[in-house]
């Protein structure tokens, strides 16, 4: 299987993958490649629907040249307990991870930090140390904690030190599902006051009551889900025992 970074032949077979529909497990099978490593591809350059070939190629070298520059610049980052770890492999699932924040709305530099927190083992870090990592200025990271925490994504603690920490919540997940089912709610609610207005009997109000129907029946999936599995935020995964050699 070959390794190293992807070739700019390769992109574009991944271009013509997506464009044909095809799954990325499918698209790594025709270039030996891991799947993830097509994920991250995609994924850090603009998603399925946004992916070029060209431009992803150009994006991967303007980040290898921003490393390469930052690498004589002041402090490094500091040591992660990755032991293990495939360094790179980790910066690009860190990217990866980012780009579908991204995607979903978040900030760039706020995507970053969250991003941050959550693949370290600790689930928290201090302003500091997020600078650091990162390779941004103390404001910047300011700005995002501050943000993050407007939104419910970070709690702030105290560790034996007493140095502010910034720590991700699990139950995060759990209070973005209940807010996506409040959201089906409130247009479930909207739409109805349409009927209302235009007339029970038009087709403008049977369209929006099948819209307030729907967006009901998912609101109450979502929310149920969302309850029935809120445990699993909490719970150790099985180790999953090793099949036939």
């Amino acid at each position: 299987m070959p390794g190293g970074r992807l070739t700019q032949q390769e992109r574009q077979q991944i271009a013509l993958g997506l464009a044909d529909g095809l799954a990325y497990a499918e698209i790594a099978r025709r270039l030996d490649r891991p799947t993830s490593t097509v994920t991250r591809e995609v994924m850090r350059n603009g998603g399925p629907t946004a992916y070029r070939a060209e431009l992803a190629h150009h994006a991967t070298e303007r980040r290898a040249h921003r490393r390469r520059q930052a690498a004589p610049r002041g402090a490094e980052a500091p040591p992660r307990a990755d032991d293990g770890r495939d360094p790179e492999a980790v910066r690009e699932y860190e990217e990866a991870f980012t780009a579908l924040l991204m995607q979903q709305g978040l900030p760039k530099m706020m995507s970053r930090v969250l991003t941050c927190l959550f693949t370290t083992d600790a689930g928290s870090l201090t302003a500091s140390e997020l600078a650091q990592r990162l390779q941004v200025s103390p404001a910047s990271v300011s700005k995002a904690i501050t943000f993050l925490e407007n939104q419910g994504l970070i709690s702030r603690e105290r560790d034996e030190r007493r140095r502010e920490r910034y720590a991700v919540n699990d139950d995060i997940w759990f209070q973005s599902m209940a807010a996506a089912a409040q959201s089906n709610f409130r247009l479930a609610e909207t739409a109805r006051q349409g009927v209302g207005v235009l007339g029970p009997d038009t087709p403008a109000a049977v369209r929006l009551e099948n819209i307030a129907r729907f967006l009901d029946f998912v609101g109450e999936s979502i929310a149920r889900a969302a309850e029935q599995a809120r445990d699993v935020l909490y719970t150790k995964p099985e180790t999953a025992t090793d099949g036939p050699g």
